[in-house]
């Protein structure tokens, strides 16, 4: 098992209000999954993508990954965790401007130590799995839309992540890139890759092979 959820609660303050984001999550997640989670504004989906990504930490609750109980962990073994386990691509591409394809998607493996002949190796083979390899040295603005997403993709991939999460992958392109991107997703998940997605948009979540359904912090259907 990749990810097991056990009555993973998440609440937080404002102010004189304790605010429950999560309400008790119960989810099992193989590897090679591909799952898509929906619900409306406040169900709890960011949330529960925040913790999947060991980017929050439940309030209660256990989270384990790859066997590993993650529930507790320091912010600082957080963040080596997740630069080692996930991959992340944002709605928003989240690239730097002035840097090349190449240099945005070797980023992690900086963060990681690798060395620098390496990282240049790997960040080719991932924008070429990504159909890139011929803009390697192009920098976000002389590129597409589809393109800056595709890049993100690769800097998601490019460190052999155990779980790729895309937090509205598709949202800031038009429904005919957005159905190229998600072919990428498929072409990923056919390859092994276990990929969790968080989308609104109907024709996103048929591409998965479960669905996930939060309302209220709770799963509804699974």
């Amino acid at each position: 098992m990749l990810i097991e959820l056990r009555s993973v609660t998440r609440t937080y303050r404002m102010g004189s209000v304790d605010v429950h984001a999560l309400r008790g999550i119960d989810l099992d997640v193989e590897r090679n999954d591909y799952l898509a989670i929906t619900g409306p504004s406040g169900s709890g989906k960011s949330t529960l993508m925040n913790i999947l990504g060991c980017i929050d930490s439940p309030t209660s609750g256990r989270f384990l990954l790859e066997g590993r109980d993650v529930s507790q962990l320091s912010d600082r073994q957080l963040s080596r965790v997740r630069n080692a386990f996930v991959g992340f691509v944002f709605q928003t591409f989240n690239l730097m401007p002035r840097a090349t394809a190449l240099h945005n998607v070797e980023m992690p493996l900086i963060y990681a130590g690798h060395p620098g002949g390496r990282r240049r190796r790997m960040a080719r083979e991932a924008l070429e799995r990504v159909g890139l390899g011929d803009r390697a040295h192009h920098r976000p603005n002389e590129l597409s839309g589809g393109q800056r997403q595709r890049v993100a993709i690769a800097r998601a991939i490019v460190n052999g992540p155990s779980l790729l999460l895309a937090d509205e992958p598709t949202g800031n392109l038009d429904s005919a890139t957005g159905s190229e991107i998600m072919q990428v997703f498929d072409e990923l998940h056919r390859a092994g890759n276990t990929i969790l997605l968080v989308t609104h948009e109907g024709y996103i979540s048929e591409h998965a092979s479960r669905l996930i359904q939060l309302h209220d912090g709770q799963v509804r259907t699974a």
